[in-house]
């Protein structure tokens, strides 16, 4: 069975929102309880962490020394070399008990990002679109915990992780509008399979999906709905992954060690680190914002 490594053991309470800047050869990752934005590189094998000050759910590459951030306040434009934050827009200023979630940018450089209660409450999210001009629409109401998404690689359908229904839905995405339609279930999680978290979608166009206490990433032909691989992870809280390296064929993987008791952790001593393994197969790159 393959199993991936440690590269980076941060302890992070709740790792997330993995995206790969191609140009720099560079991995953002955040630790949303830890309140940090990590820049792993990969050729130096250094962690650099920037302090928030709030929980970050997921953050993009945007220009040189850019990012932009979906947080607990919203969207904000973080220049990460002067560690200044920009606020762009905050949809949910008057429902402090949610936050933003996973989020990741489609192929026509819109930002995609939901959002949750803290108390896990289903129904209370939202997902939503931000444009490059930086207007916002919402795009999916009622959701639990939003998580992964990815997007075909014909640019035609949109996938897409509300965790609490253990459920990957499909939906008709227009590339020119950002317009989603006809929504469908095309993978049902199991009981024991653990929670459907963060997702990402290789070059052969099969789903790759973190399973959260369920210590691995497993691989999923959409079109059939057959899982076709899977990769432990040492591990119970697996959260996200995204293809990264120099080929795209590094498969970097995040994981959380909330609300891990201390025996749970003497079992996982790295859990909230963040892992890799080379493969076979060749991911496709992190869309950028813009």
């Amino acid at each position: 069975m393959k199993e991936a490594s440690l590269v980076v053991d941060k302890k992070a309470l709740l790792g997330e929102g993995p995206s790969w800047d191609e140009t720099k050869e560079v991995l953002y990752w955040v630790d949303i309880e830890g309140e940090k934005i990590h820049r792993y590189h990969p050729n130096r094998q250094e962690n650099q962490t920037l302090e928030t000050g709030q929980h970050p759910g997921a953050v993009v590459v945007h220009r040189s020394n850019e990012v932009v951030a979906a947080m607990q306040n919203g969207f904000y434009l973080i220049d990460v070399e002067e560690e200044t934050f920009s606020p762009i827009v905050d949809p949910e200023q008057s429902i402090p008990s949610n936050r933003f979630n996973d989020g990741k940018c489609d192929p026509a450089g819109r930002f995609w990002a939901g959002t949750m209660a803290y108390d896990k409450q289903k129904g209370q999210g939202s997902l939503y679109c931000l444009e490059k001009d930086y207007t916002l629409t919402i795009k999916v109401d009622n959701v639990g915990i939003s998580n992964g998404l990815a997007w075909s690689l014909d640019r035609q359908t949109m996938y897409y992780i509300d965790t609490p229904t253990r459920l990957v839905s499909a939906f008709d995405y227009d590339i020119d509008s950002g317009a989603i339609s006809n929504r469908r279930t095309i993978i049902t999680f199991s009981e024991v399979a653990g929670n459907p978290d963060g997702m990402t979608i290789d070059s052969e166009g099969m789903l790759w999906i973190a399973h959260f206490r369920g210590w691995k990433v497993s691989r999923w032909n959409p079109e059939s709905g057959e899982c076709v691989d899977e990769i432990q992870v040492p591990a119970s809280q697996v959260t996200s992954c995204v293809f990264g390296g120099e080929d795209l064929k590094t498969l970097y993987i995040t994981t959380a060690r909330q609300n891990l008791t201390d025996e749970q952790l003497t079992q996982e001593p790295h859990a909230g680190g963040l892992f890799a393994i080379d493969l076979d197969v060749k991911g496709t790159p992190s869309d950028r914002f813009g």
